[in-house]
């Protein structure tokens, strides 16, 4: 059943998309559809940052520890390095530049001149080996990979095409960023006319294939991806200036999600520029120190995985702080228990919990279950995010399935990403004809339009917000000489949502321990997709009729055994 909150975002959705409206839309040509597009978006994130800085200046934008920046000044920092990029690395329209880092204030400048440059900012994640950093820029072609310390080491002594430039954190760019900057070039330095059809971004995303997929995204895409949640934060704000309990102060997030992530990158930090929020970088997620910036930054709109807003939530010392400007605490990349959704409400009685559902090929934008209507319906990940978001639950065959019908979960809209970076076998079976990008989440929508996730057709482990492909880890597996064989699956856990474990079989006459299996494991893999538990078996292992190996049935075997151990 509709709520109350439904009706009045109907209503303010329909005042803010009329003509003349502030989301005003205009039919564009994507897929061979005409799909809405927000006519006052900028036509690139270049014009789109560039405005928003100019509009806010002054107004306090980044805070890294000491390091304070308005929006005016980071603008102008961005403009030095693209400058330096353009003349000092020749770095021309549509290259991929990557960036291999943890978060800081010189990531995000970085990221700004990238683009500012022409070139197609390339998110490599942070927490791979070098092994798979190497490969991540082979799979992109990088011409330049600005890397800080800790991942230029692991990159080092593997092949790769990308020059690799040396920055660090902690400090002003001019130091941080001074072996980019050193070559010439700067704020004088003339820069590409840029269009919405211009590559912007390029981000990872572990498919159930195994192999690291690249998404990339024209500036028309990362654009309007970034609107649709606009969209939803000025639909909120004309509910709660309608009920006369409008903000009165600065917008404020902690980021404390990897920039490299869509989750960040998108709602969070670029949807920042348009919102005037200040945001909280922290290097290191710390629910207690998440808890001080809270208070001492003023804090008023929280995002993370859900696991974050749960411990702190559930955290010893949350009363010793004041958390009251917060008033949402979002949850993102990974489903969220039901009953976390009860106890976030009953430890912070002031604030709403929310869930937002999007993917890294649909810029984060997808679905979103806000304040009350979450409370109604805690199972949800909500409605598809108007007025840009289609969703739809489609038949293998590919045509959409009525209410209350289990099918594929899939999206459609302007933000959608273009393809798998020279991939396109992956990419036909991803995107429809018709524009359809097929999730590989399985769901229904209820009579009320709810979307509900109920399995996942795709090999993924979801840890905490990261995906982690089974195949992945059980080709990593399979590359020590003693297995003959091994299958990986995920096991419920309170606090992550899934941990991965998996069981192997050594070849005859062999002898292999799980530990020193992991030992060879992290060699090759980044450590949160190196199983936590992994089981010896002495027999073969169960196989369907189709011969693949019957992971239901190895779960069901050892999930007492993991339930047991779990409570030891």
């Amino acid at each position: 059943m509709r709520t109350e909150l439904d009706n009045a975002m109907d209503k303010a959705v329909a005042a803010l998309t009329a003509p003349g409206g502030m989301l005003e839309t205009v039919p564009f040509e994507k897929y061979g559809q005409q799909l809405p597009m927000i006519k006052a978006a900028p036509p690139t994130l270049v014009d789109y940052i560039n405005h928003y800085c100019e509009q806010h200046g002054d107004t306090p934008f980044l805070v890294d520890g000491a390091i304070r920046l308005s929006f005016r000044e980071v603008q102008a920092a961005a403009r030095d390095v693209a400058g330096g990029l353009v003349a000092g690395h020749q770095v021309q329209k549509g290259d991929r530049v990557g960036i291999a880092a943890r978060n800081s204030t010189n990531w995000i400048i970085a990221y700004l001149g990238v683009l500012m440059a022409g070139g197609c900012a390339t998110l490599l994640n942070g927490w791979w080996t070098g092994e798979e950093l190497a490969a991540g820029i082979e799979l992109a072609g990088c011409k330049l990979v600005l890397a800080d310390a800790q991942r230029a080491a692991r990159i080092e002594g593997h092949a790769h095409p990308a020059e690799v430039v040396l920055f660090s954190h902690d400090n002003d760019y001019r130091e941080g960023l001074a072996n980019l900057l050193a070559r010439g070039g700067g704020s004088d330095t003339p820069l590409p006319a840029l269009t919405g059809d211009d590559l912007a971004t390029l981000l990872y995303t572990s498919g159930s294939t195994g192999q690291s997929k690249g998404a990339v995204c024209d500036h028309r895409g990362v654009v309007q991806g970034t609107f649709s949640y606009i969209a939803q934060t000025l639909t909120v704000l004309t509910i709660l200036t309608e009920r006369g309990e409008a903000p009165t102060i600065q917008p404020c997030s902690l980021v404390n999600v990897p920039l490299f992530h869509v989750t960040a990158e998108v709602p969070l930090f670029l949807q920042s520029f348009a919102l005037g929020r200040k945001l909280v970088l922290m290097p290191k997620w710390d629910a207690e120190e998440a808890m001080r910036l809270i208070e001492a930054e003023k804090v008023t709109y929280f995002v993370g995985v859900p696991l974050m807003s749960f411990e702190i939530a559930t955290h010893p010392n949350r009363d010793k702080y004041d958390l009251t400007s917060c008033t949402a605490f979002a949850g993102g990349g990974a489903p969220r228990p039901v009953e976390h959704v009860r106890r976030i409400k009953d430890a912070l009685p002031h604030a709403f919990p929310l869930l937002g559902y999007g993917l890294t090929e649909t810029n984060g934008a997808g679905c979103g279950n806000l304040n009350e209507n979450y409370m109604a319906k805690p199972g949800s990940t909500g409605t598809a995010t108007k007025p840009l978001m289609e969703v739809g639950i489609l038949d293998d065959a590919g045509q959409t399935l009525p209410a209350g019908q289990v099918g594929e979960v899939a999206f459609r809209s302007i933000a959608n990403f273009l393809g798998y970076w020279q991939n396109p076998e992956a990419t036909a079976a991803a995107i429809m004809p018709d524009g359809w990008f097929r999730t590989g989440d399985l769901g229904y929508l209820d009579e009320d339009e709810y979307l509900f996730i109920v399995d996942r057709k795709k090999d993924i482990i979801i840890r905490g917000g990261e995906n982690i492909s089974c195949i992945e880890v059980e080709e990593a597996i399979y590359a020590h000489p003693d297995v003959a064989e091994a299958s990986v699956f995920g096991m419920a856990d309170e606090k992550f949502g899934e941990l991965p474990t998996g069981v192997y079989q050594v070849e005859e006459g062999r002898s292999l321990s799980e530990e020193d299996l992991r030992a060879f494991l992290l060699q090759h893999i980044a450590p949160f997709k190196v199983p936590v538990r992994l089981w010896e078996e002495k027999e073969s292992l169960p196989r369907l009729g189709t011969e693949k190996v019957d992971k239901r049935a190895l779960k069901a075997r050892y999930l007492p055994l993991w339930q047991s151990e779990q409570k030891t």
